[in-house]
């Protein structure tokens, strides 16, 4: 029974740390975050495209995939379901995650602005 312990202790620990980062987000500062990406990209369900795709529902749907936006044959190739994860690695450097992108977005350089505005677009987006 005891060597089960551990994975258990790690498991809690684990999951504990990750509930605290999410926490850690802060919807509000992401909402003032997202004014860098206003110019370029809505939030409410059918709304328009502009320069870039709606960004309604984005956590969970396929990259590429709102209808009506031409997309890069990068992004269209790149194969990316958008998660937290993706989110957070194409907000640092879209170039980079997704290279000849039609995003001229430089990047957030600052975890806490891209964790806090990850917060706030799933939140927003829903």
């Amino acid at each position: 029974m005891r060597k089960f312990r551990l994975p258990v202790v790690v498991a809690t620990i684990a999951m504990a740390l990750s509930i605290s980062a999410a926490n850690a987000a802060d919807i509000k500062k992401g909402q003032k975050v997202f004014k860098k990406c206003k110019a370029c990209h809505t939030l409410k369900a059918g709304g328009k495209n502009k320069i870039g795709p709606n960004l309604h529902g984005i956590v969970g749907r396929k990259a590429a995939s709102v209808e009506g936006f031409k997309y890069s044959a990068a992004m269209k190739a790149s194969g990316i379901v958008w998660d937290a994860a993706t989110l957070d690695k194409f907000l640092t450097k879209p170039r980079k995650l997704v290279p000849k992108t039609k995003m001229s977005f430089a990047g957030l350089r600052k975890q806490p602005q891209r964790d806090n505005l990850i917060a706030y677009l799933q939140e927003a987006t829903r």
